[in-house]
C-alpha cells in the first residue's frame, strides 16, 4: 500500500455522541453534567514556529509550581500600522520585528516596587490594548497587579474585598511619537479595584474592534473583572453594587467627571443601587473574550468554572450568567461544591443567560471535588480570515492546561438554540507535518494556551511553558476514509455515522462546511448497520414507505432553504464539481408512481444525491448524480447546470442500469462536472463508465468569453440525497436504496483520484 495510503487508514477517533441524561429529579446531583466528550472529526491545523521570547522571572520568586514558566507570553496582536505586540505577565510588551520580539515597555519596572507577578497564575502584565485612534492619539492601556505598600498607600476606586491582598490597575499611557518603537510619553491611572485573594482579578481589558467612528460602541473600554476567589462562599457576582464577577464598559477617554466616563447606553446606569460601569453580572473567571467580525458582530466570551463546566457565552448587554448560583445550565450550591444540580421547574424566571457551548472537567476516579483538575478554558476567536477556508466561520479556542484546541461552529452558537453547539477537537501537526500535541509543542504537559490574532484575522497559538508562539498556516480535513489531495475540496461529506448532539435526526457533516442534514420522514431510523466498505459501519437507508398511497412520507435526506444556503457558498462561482458516494439498491426501482391511479405506472427517476441551483424549488440542480429515462430506457446519469434557470445537459452511461447497480450490492459511483469546458464524466468503482451526452450543441453556454466559465455566483438552495424535493413538499425521484460516504466537492476531481479513493477505501481492514 502506498505510504500516503498508510497513513490515513488508522480509523478515525470520534467521541461517542451521548444523548443528554434523562432530567433528574429537582436537588438530585448530575453525575455527569455534559456527557458529550469534544468530536475529533480530522479537521487538522499545522502551526509554524512564529517567535520565541527570552525567559522572564516573576516577581517576587514563585511558591506555586505552575508559575515556573519560560515566558508568560498570553496574547498576541497587530497595530494597523503592521506592527505585532505581545504582553508577557512578568511585566514586559513586546514589539515584533520580522519575528524578533524587542521591549516596548517595561510595564513592570515602571510600577516597582509594588509590581507583583508571583502571587496567582493570572498576577502581573495581565493585558494590553490599543486605543482605535492610537496613530493619531498615541493612547494604550494595560492591566497589571500590585501588591505591598500599595495595599495601605493606594485606595480603590470601589469598596474592595474584604482582607484584599491584591489590585487590579489599569493605566493609560499616551506615547509621544506612536509610531516609535519604544515607548516615551506619560500615564495616568484610570481603574483601581482590590481583591481578596490572587486568583480571578482583571483578566482581559480591549476595544471593539468591529466598531466603527460613530458607532455606539466606539472607543469604549471593555473590562473582565473575575470574582476574587469569592464567588464560591459568597453571592458577590450576583451583586450590581459592585464590580466583582462582571464584565465592566467605560469610556477611558472622557475625563470630564473623573478618570473616565459612563457610557449611557450601558444596560444600568438607570438602577437605583447599582454600578453604572456593569455591562454583564454572574461571572467566576471571565477569561477571554473577543468579536466576531462578521455575522452581527456577536461578542463572545471563554469562563472558567467551579466545580465542572468550562464554558463559552454570547455575551449581550445586561446579561447574567448566574455565578455564584448557576454553574453553565445547572445549579450551584454553596453548601456542596461537589455537586452540580439540574435547574429548577420554571427557571426561566431568574433570567439567566446559560452557554452556547460547553465542556465538563471529567476527572478521574478519586479525584477531589475541591482539587484543581486540571481543566480550564481560554476563549479563542472567529476565524474570519482568507488564508485557511476550512476555519471560516468557527470559533477557535481550547484548554488553558493540557492544550487542546477546539472549535464550535460560530453560526450554531446561538442563545435560542435549545441545545449547546457541538464542539470539536482539532488534530494538529508542525511545520514538517509530524502529528504532533500542543504539550509536545511547549515541550511541558502544562502547556499554559493562550490565542492571538493579527490585522488580517490569521490566528496564532501561544504557550507560556517554554515562551514560543506558533502561527496556525493550515487547516485541512484529514478524513481516514478521504484521499489527501481531496481533504480540502470537500466541502460537505456524510457518512451516516455522525448524527447532530440533540438532534439523532439530522447528519453532521463530515466536510469543511459543517452544512448539517435531515433525515426526512424516518429519522435516525434511517441509520442501519450496513457499511458500504471497509472502514465504514453505518448508512442510510432510503426507501419509498407507502407506494399506493399519495403524500410525502418517502425516505430520503437533505437540506432545503430558499434564500439558499449560505454554508453551501463554496459551490458558488465554481469551475467545476464532483459527487461520490456508494450506493446500493434494496428495492424495487424505479418505485410505483404514487400520484397515478395506474398501479403498473413507476416514475421516470431515481435520486442518489445533487447540489440545487440557487433558484431550485427543489427539484433543479446544479450537480446531480441520478436514474432517469433516457431514450425510453433508465440509464446512470450525471445532470449538471451551470446558469440558474439555464439549460441542463446529461450524461448517461451506456451501460444499462441493473447491471451498474445490481440488486443488493454495494458499488461505488462518482460523476464530475467541468462548468469550464462543459465536460462530464460518470465512474463506476474507480473507473469511467462509458457513456453520452443527450442534447447537441452547447446548452451551458461556454463558448466564447468571458473565460473562465463559472457556475453561478449564486448560494445553492439545498442538497438532495435520495429523492428531490428535501423540503419534503413532494416526491418524484424516491429511491429504495442505501448510501453511505456521501462526499460533495468543489472542483473536478481526475480520474486518477478517483480511481485512489475507491481503493483507499477498499483496502481498508475492518
Amino acid at each position: 500500500m502506498p505510504k500516503v495510503l498508510r497513513c490515513l487508514v488508522a480509523a478515525l477517533l470520534v467521541a461517542a455522541l451521548s444523548a443528554p441524561p434523562a432530567a433528574a429529579q429537582p436537588d438530585t446531583p448530575v453525575a455527569d453534567p455534559i456527557p458529550e466528550k469534544p468530536i475529533t472529526p480530522g479537521l487538522t491545523l499545522t502551526l509554524e514556529e512564529f517567535a520565541a521570547f527570552p525567559k522572564t522571572d516573576t516577581v517576587p520568586p514563585p511558591v506555586d509550581p505552575r508559575l515556573v514558566r519560560w515566558a508568560r507570553v498570553n496574547y498576541l496582536g497587530q497595530l494597523p500600522d503592521g506592527r505585532v505586540y505581545v504582553p508577557d505577565l512578568n511585566g514586559k510588551l513586546y514589539f515584533l520585528k520580522d519575528g524578533v520580539p524587542h521591549v516596548y515597555l517595561d510595564v513592570g519596572a515602571a510600577f516597582a516596587p509594588d509590581f507583583i507577578s508571583g502571587r496567582g497564575l493570572g498576577s502581573g502584565f495581565g493585558f494590553v490594548t490599543f486605543h482605535p485612534e492610537f496613530a493619531k492619539n498615541g493612547k494604550f492601556y494595560t492591566v497589571h497587579t500590585e501588591a505591598g505598600a500599595a495595599l495601605t498607600t493606594k485606595t480603590p476606586d470601589f469598596p474592595p474585598q474584604p482582607n484584599h491582598v491584591v489590585q487590579g490597575v489599569i493605566d493609560e499611557w499616551t506615547a509621544t511619537d506612536p509610531k516609535a518603537d519604544t515607548f516615551q510619553g506619560t500615564r495616568r491611572e484610570v481603574l483601581r479595584l482590590g481583591f481578596g485573594s490572587n486568583i480571578h482579578g482583571i483578566q482581559q481589558i480591549d476595544f471593539n474592534p468591529t466598531a466603527k467612528p460613530g458607532d455606539e460602541d466606539y472607543g469604549l473600554l471593555y473590562i473582565a473583572a473575575g470574582d476574587g476567589g469569592r464567588g464560591v462562599t459568597t453571592d458577590m457576582p450576583q451583586d450590581l453594587g459592585g464590580p466583582y464577577g462582571k464584565l465592566l464598559r467605560i469610556d477611558p477617554t472622557d475625563t470630564s467627571a473623573g478618570t473616565y466616563g459612563i457610557p449611557a447606553t450601558n444596560p444600568f446606569v438607570n438602577r437605583e443601587g447599582a454600578l453604572k460601569e456593569i455591562y454583564a453580572v454572574g461571572m467566576r473567571d471571565p477569561h477571554r473574550f473577543s468579536w466576531d467580525p462578521q455575522a452581527g458582530n456577536r461578542m463572545f466570551l471563554g469562563h472558567i468554572g467551579e466545580h465542572a463546566i468550562e464554558a463559552v457565552y454570547e455575551v449581550r448587554a445586561g446579561d447574567n450568567f448566574g455565578w455564584s448560583v448557576r454553574e453553565g445550565a445547572f445549579v450551584f450550591k454553596k453548601e456542596d461544591r461537589c455537586n452540580l444540580y439540574t435547574l429548577p421547574e420554571g427557571d426561566e424566571q431568574f433570567g439567566f443567560t446559560y452557554p452556547v457551548a460547553a465542556y465538563d472537567h471529567d476527572p478521574p476516579p478519586g479525584h477531589s471535588c475541591t482539587a484543581d483538575s486540571g481543566h480550564a478554558i481560554v476563549g479563542g476567536m472567529v476565524y474570519r480570515g482568507e488564508r485557511l477556508p476550512a476555519l471560516k466561520g468557527k470559533y477557535v479556542f481550547g484548554d488553558i492546561v493540557d492544550g487542546r484546541v477546539f472549535f464550535t461552529e460560530a453560526a450554531q452558537m446561538r442563545r435560542t438554540r435549545k441545545e449547546r453547539a457541538p464542539i470539536f477537537q482539532f488534530q494538529l501537526r508542525d511545520a514538517s507535518g509530524k502529528r504532533v500535541t500542543m504539550a509536545q509543542l511547549a515541550g511541558h504537559n502544562r502547556v499554559d494556551l493562550r490565542f492571538g490574532v493579527d490585522g488580517q484575522g490569521e490566528l496564532y497559538a501561544l504557550s507560556k511553558a517554554n515562551g514560543k508562539i506558533w502561527k496556525i498556516t493550515g487547516a485541512r480535513w484529514e478524513k481516514p476514509d478521504v484521499l489527501p489531495t481531496l481533504q480540502n475540496d470537500l466541502v460537505a461529506a456524510y457518512d451516516f455515522d455522525h448524527p447532530v448532539i440533540g438532534d439523532p435526526a439530522k447528519e453532521a457533516d463530515q466536510g469543511y462546511s459543517g452544512t448539517a442534514i435531515s433525515l426526512v420522514n424516518g429519522g435516525d431510523r434511517m441509520r442501519v448497520e450496513d457499511g458500504a466498505h471497509p472502514g465504514s459501519t453505518r448508512s442510510m437507508q432510503a426507501q419509498q414507505v407507502e407506494p399506493a398511497t399519495a403524500g410525502n412520507d418517502d425516505w430520503k435526506a437533505g437540506i432545503y432553504a430558499e434564500a439558499g444556503v449560505p454554508r453551501l457558498r463554496p459551490f458558488n462561482a465554481v469551475k467545476g464539481v464532483t459527487i461520490m458516494g456508494w450506493f446500493k439498491m434494496t428495492g424495487q426501482n424505479p418505485s410505483p408512481n404514487s400520484n397515478s391511479a395506474n398501479p403498473d405506472d413507476r416514475y421516470g427517476a431515481i435520486g442518489l444525491a445533487g447540489v440545487l441551483s440557487g433558484n431550485s424549488q427543489g427539484h433543479d440542480v446544479r450537480a446531480l448524480l441520478e436514474l432517469i429515462t433516457v431514450n425510453g430506457e433508465m440509464r446512470v446519469v450525471a445532470l449538471g447546470r451551470r446558469v440558474d434557470g439555464g439549460s441542463s445537459q446529461t450524461f448517461a452511461a451506456d451501460e444499462p442500469w441493473e447491471s451498474v447497480l445490481p440488486m443488493n450490492t454495494w458499488v461505488f459511483l462518482a460523476a464530475t462536472f467541468d462548468y469550464d469546458t462543459g465536460a462530464m464524466a460518470l465512474y463506476k468503482n474507480g473507473r469511467a463508465l462509458p457513456g453520452s451526452y443527450t442534447l447537441t450543441g452547447d446548452p451551458w453556454g461556454v463558448e466564447g468569453e468571458p473565460e473562465p466559465d463559472l457556475a453561478s455566483a449564486t448560494d445553492p438552495r439545498g442538497i438532495k440525497i435520495g429523492g428531490s424535493y428535501p423540503q419534503n413538499t413532494r416526491e418524484n425521484n424516491p429511491c429504495n436504496c442505501r448510501m453511505d460516504s456521501l462526499m460533495f466537492l468543489d472542483r473536478v476531481v481526475s480520474p486518477l483520484e478517483i480511481w485512489g479513493q475507491y481503493k483507499l477505501a477498499t483496502m481498508r481492514t475492518r
